[in-house]
């Protein structure tokens, strides 16, 4: 595939993947009154307690968690985040401009608020699914826990578990305990629609590659600098040549295979690529070993 064609693609996943999310929030999380965590979760509470806009509370609070992410991380918080970021504010002015912001269900109805809850889950799950898969996100609380992540022991699935977990704790002050608890519902089947959409083979955290390339010099300093991963070179020696070359090594995180893919194809279509599900990574980045080591300890015990 040319790159123009993936990169026409991937500008394709973030539009269809902004504008399901919005759709999920104006049509089935807001007017539910549910609060799963990220932007939109503070934009709904903002909502229903101050009026505010959906979509003008969402970019208000984005831009600048975006400049900020921005400083500190560098460029991986390009074009692309950026514009994940601003149509689903620009797609939930329009949903909401054209169906309303009171939903399409009776909430009057018990079964309604967990229609919204089963459906606004799965929908914004495979829209921001769409999204990673090309290489963005919609930034906002997303970007809140990679701070968190760098600046602290925690890892980056805590981080946002922490964030998403003190936005539904303060939705329930206003919502009631009921739809905050359907609320996390609604964050797991999200969280499974994710995986479904960007991981391929299983919910692993990440993956584990194999790069054979003329190219190992410029792939090996993209992984370090943009994508802020270790890499190790490795002697291998072709069978039927007989010629030694070396190999790349690396452990990617599954948001990222994308990202180091389109590097490598940039740099040269001819490479050789093996992506192997990695079921445990210990160490700097991931999970930290100590906390193994730990964990093993009390079950000896």
């Amino acid at each position: 595939m040319r790159q123009s064609t993936r990169t026409a693609i991937d500008y394709l996943y973030i539009i269809i993947g902004s504008a399901a999310t919005a759709l999920a929030v104006t049509v089935f999380l807001n007017p539910a009154r549910l609060a799963p965590g990220g932007v939109s979760g503070i934009s709904t509470i903002l909502y229903h307690t101050l009026g505010w806009d959906l979509g003008t509370s969402m970019i208000v609070m984005t831009i600048p968690i975006f400049l900020i992410g921005m400083k500190l991380f560098g460029k991986q918080y390009g074009f692309r985040t950026l514009l994940g970021s601003l149509l689903l504010s620009v797609f939930t002015w329009v949903w909401s401009y054209l169906l309303g912001s009171d939903g399409i269900l009776d909430y009057s109805k018990e079964m309604s608020l967990w229609l919204s809850a089963l459906y606004g889950g799965v929908i914004s799950g495979l829209g921001m699914g769409l999204v990673m898969k090309s290489g963005s996100n919609t930034g906002g609380t997303d970007i809140i826990a990679q701070i968190i992540a760098r600046y602290t022991p925690l890892t980056l699935g805590t981080s946002l578990f922490i964030v998403d977990a003190i936005i539904i704790a303060v939705s329930a002050l206003f919502f009631g305990i009921e739809n905050a608890l359907i609320a996390i519902v609604v964050a797991y089947i999200t969280g499974l629609a994710v995986n479904n959409v960007v991981l391929s083979a299983g919910t692993n955290q990440a993956k584990t590659v194999y790069i054979i390339s003329d190219k190992t010099e410029e792939i090996g300093t993209y992984i370090t600098s943009e994508l802020e991963r270790g890499a190790t070179v490795l002697d291998a020696k072709g069978f039927f040549t007989d010629q030694s070359r070396p190999m790349l090594m690396t452990v990617i995180p599954n948001q990222d295979i994308s990202k180091l893919t389109r590097c490598v194809h940039a740099l040269d279509e001819r490479a050789f690529m093996v992506i192997q599900e990695t079921y445990q990574v210990l160490g700097e980045g991931y999970t930290p070993i100590e906390n193994i080591a730990h964990s093993s300890d009390v079950t000896k015990h």
